[in-house]
């Protein structure tokens, strides 16, 4: 990892609103130290993020300026950042993953879907806040964690026993 910060990709289906949330608070706690992008599998992302997603991150004041679905086919292509980890939060796409440029540490933080059909919009606020506070725990051990000089075997192990926290 020559480069100055670290990039981090999440990955979850449909790119509306785990993974969004992952992204935008990791790169407000990161603070430049660490570059989040997000992604969703491919075919299914698409659509805006819900307007309650992005309340419960501007009610956190976490930036949500240029937030947007985008498919996993943006990170496989020549020229894209490469990633120095992909975590997914959600089992589904873990599995199914394609090539990363670079061969990237890989993690599964599994995190439950929230974008549930017949969900009404406090509903989605409430899972959204909860999601965000579950995540926030995590991103704020991995921004702890000493990436340049340390054991690569050891970083990586750390990364995947986050997923073990609640």
């Amino acid at each position: 990892m020559a480069r100055s910060s670290i990039h981090v990709l999440f990955v979850s289906c449909a790119n509306r609103a785990r993974s969004i949330l992952a992204e935008a608070c990791l790169n407000q706690l990161g603070k430049g130290r660490f570059h989040a992008f997000s992604c969703g599998a491919r075919g299914h992302t698409g659509g805006p993020i819900p307007e309650p997603v992005l309340e419960v991150l501007e009610t956190a004041s976490v930036a949500t300026t240029g937030l947007h679905s985008k498919s996993w086919n943006e990170f496989t292509r020549l020229g894209t950042p490469r990633m120095d980890f992909v975590i997914s939060l959600d089992e589904a796409t873990a599995s199914q993953h394609p090539s990363w440029p670079g061969q990237p540490d890989t993690a599964l933080w599994g995190s439950p879907a929230i974008l549930l059909p017949g969900i009404d919009s406090s509903e989605l606020k409430a899972m959204s806040l909860q999601t965000l506070y579950s995540l926030r725990r995590r991103l704020e051990l991995l921004v702890a964690l000493p990436m340049h000089g340390s054991d690569r075997a050891a970083l990586r192990s750390d990364i995947r026993d986050m997923a073990h926290m609640a």
